[in-house]
């Protein structure tokens, strides 16, 4: 068995050195223990009803309640997955976990004799057999849930998730358990007009679940921005909250923390997004493999240049990663930068890029950014550091530019199927696009990315592709 885990040490606190994430990853870990509590609990159910069974009617009592626990088993685990019975609270809690299981098997219980006595109107219920086989369940459950808590501090630690605390001249506070940094000593400032901050701010909040800030009045509400684009729930220090008895707000101790960010997706959302993008862009990969080889030697026969046009955009959590494009310019006049949108009848355009842009198959090579996880397949779409909008940068235009960030970019969005895409010649370009950006993040649904997708489709060839 490996060592007993230790989240809390900082591994690289020097601003000279780059950065490393100060914490290791949990989401993987955390749902590794889901699955065993839960395997847990689906085998409690079997064994119970089966010992029982077995000992008051013999093989015959073993088939019969294999069969009752076969139907209560599908109605615990859906009302245990509503009521949070595999949820942080009850990582961090077993008692807790025990208390909303044994709810969640009592329901399921009632709702399986409602439905025998449907099926069955005049058929007999073995009673004894089957309140005996459910009690059985459900102490096996509970008994398997403290056993738990070896594994869910093996793997997650006591605290269970990563908690942030950045100390930029604020009030000095203690948070059992939290990771404490000095913002200082990171090279950590809020400043939303630098993309390298952001991004420095992003990689010390990889793997993160919760940040506190402790900050001087005056950079409240730079920190506040810099949160929302994190993809975590950010807190800022605010003991004003404890004198007013505010509403809403948390109170740690004797201090005060506004909520200022939150992550758009929940786990079982991020979950649901990802096995999505994996499964579309594998098979799109694999489909459309014959045209990837067909464009790739075109483009390089053409001119003898690289195939690939690689580009530094900001992705989530406002960090930069290299999207992928098929070159469609010749090589020595690529804009690494983005700093020169390309324009109708630009002359560094080479006659297979004119064509590969007009039909959006420059795009396709993202579809491996999105099996690396940098992308997603819906998503706002990344933009390159140096993107004007008429003369302005696009976060000069609007701060809240930067909120686009706290999900993965894709290769489509809500923007470009509403017809917002191409040059941006002006700042209302940028303003259409961020709208529908920060609306796509406000209502994310699976269903929603399907019909984008699709939508998409109606609009890889079109006007402003140039």
């Amino acid at each position: 068995m490996n060592a007993p885990f230790a989240p809390r040490a900082v591994l690289n606190t020097s601003p000279e050195q780059g950065v490393s994430p100060v914490a290791p990853a949990l989401v993987r870990r955390r749902l590794q223990c889901y699955l065993g509590i839960m395997l847990g609990d689906m085998l409690a159910i079997a064994i119970g009803f089966a010992v029982i069974g077995w000992a008051i009617h013999g093989q015959l009592g073993f088939s019969r309640a294999l069969v009752y626990g076969q139907l209560v088993l599908p109605i615990f685990l859906t009302l245990a997955l509503y009521n949070g019975s595999y949820s942080l609270t009850t990582l961090r809690n077993a008692w807790s976990g025990v208390a909303r299981t044994m709810m969640a098997m009592t329901l399921s219980v009632a709702v399986a004799v409602f439905v025998q006595f449907l099926i069955r109107p005049s058929g007999e219920l073995p009673r004894l057999a089957f309140v005996l086989g459910s009690v059985t369940a459900m102490i096996l459950m509970a008994i398997s849930r403290r056993q738990m808590r070896a594994l869910v501090r093996w793997r997650c630690g006591a605290q269970v998730l990563n908690e942030l605390v950045i100390d930029d001249g604020g009030p000095k506070v203690d948070f059992p358990g939290a990771i404490r940094v000095s913002a200082a000593a990171m090279g950590l400032r809020p400043d939303l007009k630098d993309p390298d901050a952001l991004d420095r701010f992003g990689l010390v909040l990889r793997n993160i679940d919760r940040v506190i800030v402790s900050c001087p009045v005056g950079r409240r509400a730079e920190w506040a921005m810099m949160l929302k684009g994190a993809n975590v729930d950010g807190e800022v220090l605010d003991d004003v909250v404890v004198r007013l008895g505010a509403q809403g707000a948390r109170v740690s101790g004797q201090h005060g923390l506004l909520l200022v960010s939150a992550g758009p997706l929940g786990l079982r959302e991020r979950a649901i997004k990802r096995m999505f993008d994996l499964a579309f862009a594998g098979s799109a990969i694999l489909a459309l493999s014959p045209l990837l080889i067909v464009i790739a030697l075109a483009v390089k026969f053409y001119d003898g240049g690289s195939v690939l046009f690689v580009q530094r955009r900001m992705g989530r959590g406002n960090r930069f990663f290299n999207m992928y494009k098929f070159r469609s310019m010749t090589e020595a006049l690529c804009d690494a930068d983005g700093n020169q949108s390309a324009s109708k009848n630009d002359q560094r355009i080479t006659p297979v890029g004119k064509f590969i842009r007009k039909t959006s198959i420059d795009e396709l090579p993202q579809l491996f950014n999105v099996l690396l996880g940098d992308m997603s397949l819906v998503g706002p779409r990344p933009h390159a550091t140096g993107s004007l909008a008429g003369d302005k940068l696009f976060w000069e235009v609007d701060l809240r530019y930067w909120q686009r960030h706290s999900l993965k970019p894709g290769l489509s969005g809500l923007a470009q199927v509403r017809g917002y895409r191409g040059a941006t010649d002006k700042e209302s370009d940028l303003v259409n696009r961020l709208q529908s950006d920060l609306e796509y993040l406000e209502g994310w649904t699976i269903m929603r990315d399907v019909q984008i997708i699709f939508l998409t489709l109606r609009v890889l060839v079109h006007d402003r592709a140039f």
